[in-house]
């Protein structure tokens, strides 16, 4: 009798010792799930911060750009009437030097703008393009090919490859 009490007493432990194996592999195979789950999680939040920098980049160079922009435009009046003061001067005024100054402040400005990206549409005798030319006027004209480019009203301008104000100007039949 003692040896089959020790023999189930054997067993009992071993059944034991089993289902103490066996939760603590349920127990692993849990904290392995949850493991791979918060890895999981992990990833897609790396991947969403990526993104979300990505896009705050992004919107912040667009206000950069937009912004340029408006500064920009709202410079071309300055420079369009800087211009025209200089084009109303007869040939005694253009060898003063308040029109000198005026001339090296006007191309101190121009070469500035440029820097940020400004340049300039050229348009005389150019072929008419609609993307970049306003036509304000069409007149015939002997020697000229049609949808030429004649007379430029107010130059215009692009800012990084983007048109900020087309050329105004006068096109031949």
């Amino acid at each position: 009798m003692i040896e089959n009490e020790e023999i189930k007493e054997e067993i009992n432990e071993e059944v034991n010792e089993q289902e103490e194996v066996n939760q603590e592999v349920d127990e692993n195979n849990k904290l392995e799930a949850e493991i791979s789950d918060l890895k999981e999680t992990l990833q897609r939040l790396q991947a969403d911060f990526v993104n979300y920098k990505r896009r705050v980049e992004k919107e912040k160079s667009e206000i950069s750009t937009f912004a340029n922009e408006k500064i920009m435009t709202e410079l071309l009046t300055v420079i369009d009437n800087m211009e025209r003061a200089l084009d109303s001067c007869n040939e005694e005024e253009k060898s003063s030097s308040i029109y000198q100054g005026v001339e090296l402040v006007l191309k101190q400005l121009v070469d500035t703008l440029n820097k940020f990206g400004l340049e300039e549409i050229s348009a005389q005798n150019e072929k008419f393009d609609p993307n970049v030319h306003y036509a304000v006027m069409q007149e015939e004209m002997d020697g000229k090919e049609a949808d030429e480019v004649v007379e430029v009203y107010q130059k215009g301008y692009r800012l990084s490859n983007k048109v900020i104000r087309p050329s105004m100007v006068k096109v031949s039949k």
